[in-house]
């Protein structure tokens, strides 16, 4: 069974800004997947905030994946924001960095 991952939310007209915090990894990336697909199949744009995101694994990123290609495939748009360098260097390791849009702070305005 997994367990929930926390994480706070903030909406910008049609840009919800996720902020997990904790560990993201084998035991909650199915709740997190759920977050962000949820957001996304609301109609939302998503801007990941990492700032609380201690470590992630292959899981997490695999469920950043899907989303992003969820979003694309929805006329949605989904960034990361603030990732911590070792997130950065799981993405770098598999050439995500060049696939995600990254903003240095969350930008709401990305979405219109």
């Amino acid at each position: 069974m997994s367990n929930a991952l926390p994480i706070d939310r903030d909406q910008y007209g049609t840009v919800e800004i996720l902020r997990p915090r904790g560990e993201i990894d084998l035991s909650v990336s199915p709740s997190f997947r759920r977050a962000l697909l949820d957001s996304l199949n609301a109609g939302r744009d998503v801007i990941v905030d990492m700032t609380g995101v201690a470590y992630i694994d292959s899981s997490g990123i695999a469920s950043l994946a899907e989303a992003l290609h969820h979003a694309k495939r929805n006329g949605r748009r989904l960034a990361l924001a603030r990732l911590p360098e070792t997130a950065m260097k799981v993405l770098r390791i598999a050439r995500l960095d060049q696939v995600f849009p990254i903003q240095a702070e969350p930008d709401p305005g990305f979405g219109e």
